[in-house]
């Protein structure tokens, strides 16, 4: 385990060492995130010591990937912590590119996926997975590492990675780690933090919804009425707008009216002015 993460702000100086670890042989996963760090990064941290010698955890607020009336301003911004968080954890290195590195004077390219990113967050935030595509085919190209993990809790953003590595050829193994919840079921996120006291008693509500349709969906279930009662319950605990609650194929996220194979149940929830995503599996019996 590392006693201190090496901070790296510079992609010149962040190359030369990374080189320096793979021409040794190390295998060197990246942890892409935004910062605001809680236990869920650091468990992508402990699975990407446990599955190669060197983890790079990327800490960068995406501007790209953020509608004009979305968190871009407000969201959380710790480094400080988020560095303590990760020498704890035994991360290698931090890499804290600048907006002006990542999107310098003259920038002008964007990666546009494809069928994975229609609908759900798509169709609610346009543009964002464009800038989520392209930020991570950045941060796989400066660090060049074996894997790069992400978190399941943002499902059709794996998906979306996925299918951007597979299509452009890029040499990186996309590997998805399991969301890790609260006790009370609640998805850790960095944005847990804008929730009030009540909203927060509120909160696991969403998850519970979420399991319930997904054992009725596993037994056989229709999807369409099951959506509607998710719908009506989640409204009746306080959550609104419900921007989306679906039921989607894992693999492909078509839409699904009935499960045959794994497929996923994904929302999109405002509670109070604090948007919450989560998703959970169905696995037909």
């Amino acid at each position: 385990m590392s006693d201190t993460t090496l901070r790296f702000d510079t992609l010149e100086a962040l190359r030369a060492r990374v080189d320096a670890w793979r021409q040794g042989g190390d295998r060197i996963v990246l942890v892409p995130t935004m910062g605001a760090l809680h236990a869920g990064h650091l468990a992508l941290v402990a699975h990407a010591k446990a599955i190669g010698r060197r983890a790079v955890v990327s800490i960068f607020v995406n501007p790209t990937q953020f509608g004009p009336n979305e968190d871009f301003a407000r969201y959380p911004r710790d480094t400080e912590t988020d560095l303590g968080l990760l020498s704890r954890a035994g991360a290698d290195a931090a890499w804290l590119p600048s907006v002006e590195t990542m999107y310098p004077s003259g920038f002008s390219t964007r990666i546009e996926p494809g069928p994975a990113a229609e609908g759900l967050c798509g169709a609610v935030r346009p543009g964002h997975f464009s800038g989520v595509a392209t930020v991570v085919t950045k941060l796989i190209n400066q660090v060049r590492p074996d894997v790069a993990l992400f978190g399941e809790k943002d499902f059709q953003q794996l998906q979306v990675i996925r299918s951007v590595v597979r299509d452009l050829d890029l040499a990186v193994t996309i590997e998805g780690v399991p969301t890790l919840r609260e006790t009370d079921g609640l998805a850790l996120s960095s944005r847990n933090r804008y929730l009030a006291p009540r909203e927060r008693e509120t909160a696991p509500r969403l998850h519970a919804v979420l399991a319930d349709m997904a054992g009725r969906l596993a037994q056989g279930a229709e999807a369409a009425p099951l959506v509607a009662e998710g719908v009506a319950a989640l409204e009746a605990a306080g959550f609104g707008p419900v921007q989306y609650l679906e039921v989607r194929d894992a693999q492909t996220l078509a839409p699904v009216a009935r499960v045959e194979r794994e497929a996923r149940v994904l929302v999109a929830a405002y509670l109070g002015r604090t948007r919450l995503i989560d998703n959970v599996a169905v696995v037909p019996v």
